[in-house]
């Protein structure tokens, strides 16, 4: 169960320059980073960190964001084993798009290294698994898409570009998302506004809750709440997931290199 909620608790925070930079509408920029406090009732468990690389990338002489979410357990919480987790996406700036994702996962004695090179234009990924040394290349295999899609990182900064103002209560924004082998079509209802307190001061919050398949693990048709602040960095500021026993907090404790 320990492991369990360890794991789920990076893909959770997932479940949510140049000129070129200056021609859309981002609500975030190089340099960006959001750090968490993961909490699993009085226990804390771990931080986590979501960062926007301080440069620009460049890929086919695309600009796009290097964006690195970091998990790593602490204190007590490495009896049960170690977590240190690294899930990235090198997002295009233009198309809003990924070009790449990967994922270096160490909990406990597993390891897990691969990345994903997405062509979005002839709907193709191709994903690449390493050794547990992440040295060599011991599979490759290419899949179909249906349509353009977003990886687990990227569709969190995808949602924040949407205009969320206009929303109703029970509207429903869906992103399409390939993680894993396979295709997620992920719904995240509106839920409505709240005004509470954050280490950053008191925010004005648009509430989402994604839509997750049934498990052994969360409690609930809808056990995942996040809230958004509704100014124009629109940042995660709390995301509280009820489990079967007990409840998953992430709180974030503090907020540099913000755009606005």
């Amino acid at each position: 169960m320990k492991q369990s909620i360890k794991f789920s608790l990076f893909t959770l925070i997932l479940l949510f320059s140049q000129v070129v930079l200056g021609q859309h509408n981002y609500p975030f920029t190089y340099g960006e980073e959001l750090e968490f406090e993961v909490s699993y009732g009085w226990f804390n468990l771990a931080d986590a960190t979501m960062k926007i690389g301080k440069k620009p990338e460049t890929i086919n002489e695309k600009t796009h964001f290097k964006i690195d979410v970091y998990g790593k357990t602490k204190g007590a919480a490495t009896i049960f084993g170690r977590v240190n987790d690294n899930w990235g996406s090198i997002w295009e700036l233009e198309s809003k798009l990924p070009s790449v994702s990967y994922r270096h996962i160490e909990e406990g004695k597993y390891r897990k290294h691969e990345k994903v090179f997405f062509d979005q234009q002839k709907k193709k990924a191709k994903m690449q698994l390493f050794d547990k040394e992440n040295k060599f290349l011991k599979e490759e295999k290419e899949y179909s898409l249906p349509g353009k899609v977003q990886d687990i990182v990227s569709g969190f900064y995808y949602l924040r570009t949407l205009d969320l103002s206009n929303l109703q209560v029970g509207d429903t924004v869906e992103i399409l998302g390939f993680f894993d082998k396979e295709i997620y079509n992920i719904k995240l209802i509106y839920e409505g506004q709240e005004r509470i307190d954050t280490e950053i001061g008191e925010k004005d919050t648009f509430i989402f809750s994604p839509q997750i398949p049934k498990n052994r693990l969360f409690r609930g048709d809808f056990p995942v709440t996040v809230w958004v602040t509704q100014d124009q960095n629109k940042i995660p500021v709390k995301i509280k997931a009820n489990l079967f026993l007990g409840s998953l907090n992430l709180e974030l404790k503090s907020a540099s290199g913000l755009r606005y």
